[in-house]
């Protein structure tokens, strides 16, 4: 019974994480190592298959043959209803594959954040457990034979400044290609606070233009149409931006990381030193109730367990569909309930992002932190931070916003606003106009949390790429202090023979 409870329990847990950098021992087993054993940086692989199975599908939700092919559907979608458009049954097509297409693609994204924090929070532990080293080792150095000799001190200074002009110590990290750069520009433009104003605007005309058609189904469904084929875009494009710029970030963590190592071995050359690297914990962060319940949905859907529950909604839908003798009212059952479900996705997306964001930039202020102290020990400057540009007018109106949407609390409104949708739909017997009240605001809603998504990823980006740039300036900083270190010692010793 206990391990049942603790089953059920175990979602929605942020619980502590374990780190350890791989230790770049000098010698093993009696023999002398010549280079670090371990460079770049290397994912780690989880145990399940099941898992590592679920997380290929999810990389390729985000490829760009996934994006294109989309892209595709929603071209020929749009050139069919040329002559298709005018019939009920076209435009309720296009809401029942936009809500299965968002409610899958809910899914995958709730993994991508799932997956994105454990990464993030790994790598913090393991860039603390290197500083624990690296700080050990610094200390053993003793430099207060350079430090008390002027002449020393200045050819030290000169010899660091001649390390950090050269070539390999370029604080550059990898730069994306062409299309890439692109495509974050084009989600700069699509997360901007003009976007979102544009489109709020637009839902106003056609709310002021429902008068003309008597508001009538017809007029529900054409706002119905063209929110969720702009919902099968955003959700597409989210998907294909976050790969791409975790793709990006690996690729920098991997040039920090073999900097890293690189320090680690050199200072162990320095100080003799071949005691492993210690395992760092990172405490689990404290959340509230209803952050945890929050939590707790997202492991359940992150698990894709909500893909299985629509694929036997599916086969319900379908086994009624004779009795309904498939009508409108019937294509949009399964429509209805995906949009409601993919609603409330969109509330949780939003709130973990910026959760699990928050947790993570503590874990990464602990590292900057501790490099300050570092750099500190050994008495040499700390490279200038770079930071964001000025935030704009728009920035902070748009920062602002995404508070708003992240908090519990408007998660909590949303489920409510689920809850009142499917009583007004009741009332009306789930007839069409019914079914349409629990698709169209969805629809318009869910479609607004996804552009806010694409405005708080972005943010997000930005500050992670400044904050790899420092981390990767400050390690190529104390390596070429440590080597520079390693240079006068070895031309004291070669002084010393030569007398």
């Amino acid at each position: 019974m206990n391990r049942f409870m603790n089953l059920l329990t175990k979602p929605g847990t942020k619980g502590e994480v374990q780190g350890v950098a791989p230790t770049q021992f000098i010698e093993k087993n009696g023999l002398e190592i010549d280079a670090p054993i371990t460079t770049g940086y290397v994912p780690k692989s989880k145990p399940r298959m099941l898992d590592r199975w679920l997380d290929f599908v999810v990389r390729m939700s985000g490829s760009e043959p996934v994006f294109f092919f989309i892209l595709a559907g929603l071209l020929a979608w749009a050139l069919l209803g040329i002559k298709y458009g005018t019939t009920d049954i076209w435009q309720v097509l296009i809401s029942d594959i936009q809500a299965i297409v968002s409610y899958v693609f809910d899914s995958f994204l709730v993994r991508q954040q799932l997956n994105a924090y454990d990464e993030e929070m790994t790598v913090a532990a393991e860039l603390q457990s290197r500083i624990l080293s690296h700080r050990r080792m610094l200390e053993k150095l003793d430099l207060q034979t350079e430090k008390k000799d002027p002449e020393k001190q200045a050819r030290l200074t000169t010899i660091v400044a001649q390390y950090q002009n050269t070539p390999e110590f370029s604080a550059e990290l990898p730069t994306e290609g062409r299309f890439g750069r692109t495509i974050t520009w084009f989600s700069h433009v699509l997360g901007h606070l003009g976007t979102v104003t544009l489109y709020w605007v637009g839902v106003f005309v056609w709310i002021g233009l429902g008068h003309l058609d008597g508001y009538s189904n017809d007029w529900q469904l054409y706002m119905n149409s063209a929110s969720s084929a702009l919902m099968v875009f955003v959700f597409a494009f989210l998907a294909n931006i976050r790969e791409r710029h975790a793709a990006y970030t690996h690729s920098c963590l991997n040039a920090i990381f073999k900097v890293d190592a690189t320090l680690e071995y050199r200072l162990r050359l320095l100080t003799d030193d071949n005691l492993e690297n210690d395992v760092v914990i990172l405490p689990a962060p404290k959340v509230s109730g209803v952050q945890r319940a929050i939590f707790y949905y997202a492991d359940f859907v992150g698990t894709l367990v909500g893909i299985t529950i629509l694929l036997v909604m599916m086969i319900v839908w379908v086994a009624i569909g004779p009795l309904l003798h498939f009508n409108a009212n019937w294509w949009l059952i399964i429509g209805t309930y995906a949009g409601l479900i993919g609603m409330n996705d969109g509330f949780v997306l939003r709130n973990m992002q910026a959760r699990l964001r928050g947790f993570a930039d503590l874990e990464f202020d602990k590292v900057e932190a501790e490099e300050t102290k570092l750099f500190a020990s050994v008495g040499q400057p700390m490279p200038v931070k770079e930071v964001t540009g000025p935030k704009s007018l728009t920035h902070r109106v748009s920062e602002a916003m995404n508070r708003v949407c992240a908090h519990e609390i408007t998660v909590v409104a949303g489920f409510l606003v689920i809850v009142g949708l499917i009583a007004g739909a009741s009332a009306m017997k789930w007839t069409l106009t019914g079914q349409l009240l629990c698709n169209v605001p969805p629809s318009l809603i869910e479609s607004f949390f996804m552009i806010i998504l694409i405005t708080g990823h972005n943010s997000a980006d930005d500050n992670k790429r400044v904050e790899l740039q420092n981390i990767y300036e400050r390690r190529l900083s104390l390596l070429a202090f440590v080597n520079g270190v390693q240079t006068i010692r070895d031309e004291m010793s070669d002084s010393q023979k030569d007398e």
